[in-house]
């Protein structure tokens, strides 16, 4: 790329693909006669994990989109497409960019990735250029309020820090007082469908790929071959606009029943009443507030009950913003904390879904297709059963990172290490989510399928989920002896005989060896 002195420029200003928002305040002050927006496409950030092919693809298509929008308002634009220059990653990039351009000064809101703000801090201090590193205003906290909020705390508890922002933001608030006189009405959220499932599930509004989006899918297809998942399902909303209408059918159609059946699953309906807003907010196309105020909208004018509105609420202004905070208190340590000591391999059919179990085959094959799966599936699945068997918390976390159209670190992480895997010893969760097979048979129709009996731990039959689910508590039970909340399930270990403890570390083993 040929550079000449009339390109220098005063800020470079840097956008990363999950900082997709014209509001970025990276822009603030933006002069377009002596400034420059960066955006840069490079391997490292879809093969540093395996990436499932349609999360590459939604952040390329994101971000190509977003680079006409850039243009479309007449600023300058430095962006560079794969295959169109030889920088492995961001850093070294970014190094170029800054040697041609010898920019007097940087401009970078804040990364939500500790190990891509690292590689950017280090290419400006290699090239000896400042850089202004300014608060993401896609959130609606700021790191150092969430700091100051924990700064002498012993337990950083989610529900206090929900209530608050709940305060703060007067969401949900009937003056001092919380609207319908409780915080939380997490208790109304956890019905099953039952037997006769959940009838008819409006589906979300999907979106026809564009000429820029099938360029990408094309692009994927051809230098990402190797790498999991499908592409032929590919209908996420990849600008502005459509995350806008993604909003308004989620709370038009899906709401007023979210909250009831967040944590059921049902096979053969992979989004059942879920947003899949996750993608689009995590890209900064749409403003968490946004959504907060639609659903709290939509409470208010009676279209969605107050359990659901609260529900879908909470996890975007109480959870969310909360495990922003604690990746940026506690990284990078968290990526080395093991605290049940687990050392066993990811099982290969994380990859493949080729298992036995049904509900693993069916929610990672669902995973593979679509690179989604919601909340319970992801926790209550996945993340159970390598938990359960006691896998690396590092190579869940790696799975997880690669395998979702929504993962970024800063959320996929705390989510993964501390609240699926337990990693941090209770740091975050008050207590290890730990089930056996008849939790998946009370929330979903995989049993009825399954040739393993979820109320059985031993012989051929077994559940291989209440199997690891009396082994984990075994190995574990010096660990977990001190956690009140553990105490029901620790008196309940103890009342199995000898014998039958003898049998479940037998079998437990022989499934680490060789999962079914």
């Amino acid at each position: 790329m040929v550079t000449t002195e009339a390109d220098r420029c005063r800020n470079l200003v840097l956008v990363l693909g999950d900082q997709l928002s014209l509001d970025s305040g990276a822009f603030a002050e933006f002069d377009p006669a002596s400034d420059r927006v960066w955006m840069a496409e490079v391997d490292e950030e879809s093969s540093h994990v395996p990436s499932h092919k349609a999360r590459i693809a939604l952040f390329l298509t994101a971000m190509r989109h977003f680079a006409e929008e850039v243009r479309s308002r007449g600023w300058p634009l430095e962006y560079l497409r794969l295959g169109d220059h030889p920088f492995p990653n961001l850093g070294e990039a970014l190094g170029d960019a800054i040697r041609r351009l010898r920019p007097e000064r940087l401009i970078l809101a804040e990364p939500g990735d500790w190990r891509v703000r690292e590689s950017l801090l280090s290419a400006a201090r290699e090239n000896g250029v400042a850089i202004d590193l300014r608060p993401d205003r896609s959130f609606i906290a700021t790191t150092e309020e969430f700091e100051g909020w924990a700064g002498g705390r012993r337990v950083l508890v989610q529900d206090h820090w929900y209530r608050h922002l709940r305060r703060r933001t007067s969401v949900l608030m009937d003056g001092a007082n919380p609207v319908g006189g409780r915080w939380n009405f997490d208790a109304e959220n956890r019905a099953s469908f039952g037997p006769k499932g959940p009838g008819l599930v409006p589906k979300p509004l999907g979106f026809a790929p564009d000429a820029i989006t099938r360029d990408v899918l094309e692009l994927v297809a051809r230098r990402f071959h190797a790498h999991p998942g499908r592409l032929d399902a590919f209908a996420w909303p990849v600008t502005r606009a459509q995350a806008l209408q993604a909003l308004e059918d989620f709370v038009r159609n899906r709401l007023p029943w979210f909250g009831r059946f967040q944590d059921a699953v049902w096979e053969g309906e992979p989004y059942l009443y879920h947003s899949r807003l996750s993608a689009a907010l995590n890209l900064k196309l749409l403003h968490p507030m946004e959504a907060i105020r639609a659903a709290e909208e939509a409470y208010r004018q009676g279209h969605a009950p107050l359990p659901a509105a609260e529900g879908f609420i909470r996890q975007i202004l109480g959870w969310r913003e909360y495990v922003r905070g604690l990746y940026h208190l506690w990284m990078p340590e968290w990526l080395g904390w093991n605290a049940l000591d687990a050392r066993l391999p990811l099982p290969e059919f994380y990859w493949t879904a080729e298992t036995e179990m049904r509900c693993l085959r069916e929610t990672i094959a669902q995973t593979l297709r679509l690179g989604y799966a919601h909340h319970i599936q992801r926790l209550m699945v996945t993340g159970l059963f390598a938990m359960l068997l006691g896998v690396r918390p590092v190579e869940v976390h790696r799975w997880y990172l690669a395998i979702y159209v929504d993962a970024v670190e800063w959320v996929e992480l705390p989510n993964t290490l501390g609240m699926s895997q337990y990693a941090d010893g209770g740091r975050m969760a008050t207590k290890p989510y730990a089930a056996s097979g008849r939790y998946i048979q009370r929330m979903s129709n995989h049993c009825s399928k399954c040739r393993f009996r979820p109320d059985r731990a031993t012989g051929e039959e077994a559940c291989p989920f209440t199997t690891l689910y009396w082994d984990f508590l075994a190995r574990n039970e010096h660990r977990l002896a001190n956690n009140l909340r553990m105490r029901p399930a620790l008196l309940n270990l103890r009342r199995l005989s000898a014998s039958d403890r003898v049998e479940i570390r037998r079998k437990a083993e022989q499934i680490g060896q060789c999962p079914p």
